[in-house]
């Protein structure tokens, strides 16, 4: 089992603060890669939650092979988001911290083999999709408007 499920697996749907990290990858056009979520069917940027004995940079990096299959190097921290109380498809609760990096892909391949991700693709600021929550939503803007680092 995974650290998430473990907890789940006690504690049920109660509300709980979980601990997750992820990124921004810029193209040359500065679009940003976002990935369509299996679960919210909606988009958002790549990550997830920190495993017990992991660092933030360390799950970032993960987070971005697992879910779309790509070798990243973290650049610099772009910033910090606490404000959200996530309600999950299943009926999961959650406060979400997220750590949030700036990444530079160092592999040439992109491969989308993990269930979390239905589909991913570049976005410029203007012609963004529907992002699943709002604190996704608010490191999209600060990144496109150079307001790092940030924090709320």
């Amino acid at each position: 089992m995974d650290y998430i499920s473990d907890i789940r697996a006690k504690i049920g749907h109660d509300p709980i603060i979980l601990t997750f990290a992820g990124g921004i990858l810029a193209d040359e056009d500065n679009k940003v890669l976002l990935q369509k979520r299996s679960d919210f069917k909606e988009w958002g940027l790549p990550g997830g939650a920190i495993d017990f004995g992991e660092t933030a940079e360390e799950s970032c990096v993960r987070e971005f092979k697992e879910e779309i299959g790509i070798d990243v190097k973290v650049i610099s921290l772009l910033g910090v988001s606490t404000d959200n109380i996530q309600h999950y498809p299943n009926g999961d609760v959650a406060q979400a911290i997220v750590i949030a990096f700036l990444v530079k892909k160092i592999s040439s391949k992109n491969s989308n083999t993990d269930t979390e991700t239905i589909k991913f693709d570049y976005f410029g600021k203007e012609n963004l999709p529907k992002i699943f929550n709002k604190q996704h939503k608010f490191m999209i803007d600060k990144f496109f408007k150079n307001e790092t680092p940030f924090y709320d």
